[in-house]
């Protein structure tokens, strides 16, 4: 479904060169280099790494919001890094994506109807029912603001504003990371059964290796704009390669195990 093949992104940036009489000198900064891997049909992807390891660049590449300095991005065998934006219409219905702070991706002065309904391009009320209901919403919540919501649900709506048009492949950029850990996992059971129930392609972008397993089948360890590990989630789990992977599993915490310390707390 998705194609990356030899994808580079560099940034220019201006120095200044040591000497008697300084002068400005152009360096190109990396954010990406030689990035290859592919997405299949239904699957569930997962890309993690540190920050500044170039997850943020590659998403952007992936949603054809910014365009690679070599390489190709195909969606469906079309390839999209080439294409002006007034003919990415398709690729904006059929790839969504959830960002890491609700409150800053929703607009305070829109009601939820309208939020959700906002991809549409017209208000539907039945959609929009639909769509709280299968994030766990109530309905009446159509007419609130969302300041009026905690943090958890907030990410429901954004999660169903993403769903509103129907799209193949969800991208999902660090969705749980702003949220409590009582929160995370009931976001995250959330993705998983959405993805069962409209049978989408997920891409899911995390730090954390630990809550990627919870919710991938396959992923790809990166570091400094490179791939340094790809595999199935539980192979690179049990059995890393790479010193990196191994570093990011000795850091990251256990979910289950932090739940199992919390007692009670609900805000999703």
């Amino acid at each position: 479904m998705i194609s990356v093949r030899d994808l580079e992104r560099r940034y220019s940036a201006h120095g200044f060169s040591a000497g008697k009489s300084a002068s400005k000198r152009r360096r190109d900064v990396h954010a990406l280099r030689g990035v290859s891997f592919d997405v299949e049909a239904g699957q569930r992807f997962g890309i993690v790494g540190e920050s500044g390891s170039g997850k943020s660049t590659l998403v952007r590449l992936l949603a054809a919001l910014d365009k690679p300095t070599a390489g190709s991005v195909s969606f469906q065998g079309k390839r999209v890094d080439t294409l002006p934006e007034r003919k990415l219409g398709f690729l904006r219905s059929e790839l969504q994506i959830v960002f890491q702070d609700p409150m800053g991706s929703l607009d305070p002065r829109m009601r939820v109807r309208d939020i959700i309904s906002e991809p549409l391009g017209r208000r539907d009320h039945a959609r929009v029912s639909e769509l709280l209901k299968a994030v766990g919403l109530p309905e009446d919540a159509a007419g609130r603001y969302p300041h009026q919501f905690s943090g958890g649900q907030r990410q429901r709506i954004s999660i169903a504003r993403a769903l509103a048009p129907n799209p193949r492949v969800l991208i999902a950029d660090e969705p749980v990371s702003a949220l409590d850990v009582s929160v995370r996992k009931q976001i995250l059971d959330l993705l998983a059964s959405l993805v069962e129930l409209y049978s989408l392609t997920l891409i899911f972008v995390s730090h954390d290796l630990g809550v990627v397993r919870h919710v991938c089948d396959r992923v790809a360890v990166m570091r400094r704009g490179e791939i340094v590990e790809i595999g199935d989630v539980d192979q690179v789990y049990d059995a890393p390669e790479h010193e990196y992977t191994r570093e990011l599993l000795a850091a990251a915490p256990n979910l289950r195990a932090e739940l199992a310390r919390l007692r009670g707390g609900d805000d999703g």
